[in-house]
């Protein structure tokens, strides 16, 4: 069976482990320090902090920009399901907005619509590896948080004065005031768990340092997972490259299908991190389907805001119907040729 998921572990990422297994400093380090100067170098933000987890991230984000208590902080309904559990734990009032059904991602209009009901920040999750209309959500002037789990790697072009774009590109995760990159399994880099909280610039990273450098170290990510983060950002271009060509051949092969694909831009401007499906039939007959042919396909959100929340389903109407209708299909660099192609005429056949 082809499983729908797989974090791509090769023998550089053993062999980082295993010799900080060896060394026997597994807690924060030398390694964790490492991580954070090649996160930069990745990502070209002034400062950053690696933690044990996404939601310990936005809580030091919520606390660097003094977030007032009680105050309304508007999250995507396909956003993961942890963000809606922090924000309200940390005594926030989440407010979840619907998304554009056809990038899976808040818009401009609809953001501007969440501030009408009092949102005040936006934690900006970019569902899929698809990159928002960050020129007019940003116009907005409202707070962001990006949430770069899926789409770190991904750039978009800069536009001149007369707003053409010219060919200087700005990557996802520069944006937002600070910026969430999850490190969990799933993500497009993984730790095993864990995350890096960055402030693209400087101004922004004096404040964040004051919080990060009293954390204490049961909230920082200890070395042995840094380890291997270390080296998933190392190789990533080779892996995002790997992606790319899979996700190039599935999409020719979605083409003449019944079944759907969201709206994207197919080389710089997303990250590969998955291959969604958004299914015109039932989700039951396709998923036997496949299960027939060995290949394991599942719901995409499935673990999402509008997955955990079942009230939000009328205020909530596009996201409703992606959470039932959309699924993911194996998509990863450790897929063989042999494998690929037998996804490909799977894909070309879904019922």
């Amino acid at each position: 069976m082809i499983q729908t998921y797989s974090t791509t572990i090769r023998r550089k990422e053993m062999d980082a482990v295993l010799t900080c297994m060896v060394d026997e400093k597994i807690g924060p380090g030398e390694l964790n320090a490492r991580l954070i100067q090649t996160v930069k170098e990745f990502t070209k933000c002034d400062g950053a902090v690696a933690l044990r987890s996404p939601a310990i991230a936005l809580k030091y984000a919520l606390q660097a920009l003094d977030f007032e208590k009680g105050g309304k902080i508007m999250i995507s309904a396909l956003a993961p399901a942890w963000q809606y559990q922090t924000v309200e734990s940390l005594g926030f009032e989440p407010l979840v907005l619907d998304v554009d059904e056809v990038t899976g991602l808040v818009t401009a209009e609809i953001v501007s619509k969440g501030m009408q009901e009092g949102g005040r920040l936006l934690v900006l999750h970019e569902t899929e590896g698809i990159l928002p209309d960050f020129e007019g959500i940003m116009s907005l002037g409202i707070p962001v948080i990006e949430d770069i789990s899926q789409s770190a790697g991904a750039s978009v072009p800069v536009l001149s004065p007369e707003g053409v774009p010219t060919e200087e590109r700005k990557l996802a995760g520069s944006f937002g005031i600070y910026t969430i990159m999850g490190l969990e399994e799933r993500d497009v880099l993984t730790a095993g768990g864990g995350a890096v909280l960055m402030a693209p610039g400087r101004r922004e990273w004096i404040v964040l340092k004051k919080f990060s450098d009293a954390a204490p170290l049961t909230d920082l990510l200890p070395d042995i997972n840094c380890a291997l983060a270390w080296v998933q950002v190392k190789e990533y271009p080779r892996n995002e490259k790997t992606r790319k060509e899979i996700f190039s051949m599935f999409h020719q092969a979605c083409l003449i299908g019944r079944h759907k694909m969201y709206a994207r831009e197919m080389e710089q401007g997303s990250t590969m991190s998955c291959f969604p499906l958004i299914l015109a039939s039932s989700y039951k007959d396709v998923k036997q389907y496949a299960s027939r042919k060995d290949i394991e396909i599942q719901l995409a959100y499935d673990n999402s805001v509008i997955a955990l929340k079942e009230e939000l389903s009328e205020s909530c109407i596009h996201a409703k119907s992606l959470y039932l209708r959309c699924v993911h299909i194996p998509l990863y660099p450790r897929l063989t040729h042999a494998e690929s192609a037998k996804i490909v005429k799977v894909l070309s056949s879904l019922p």
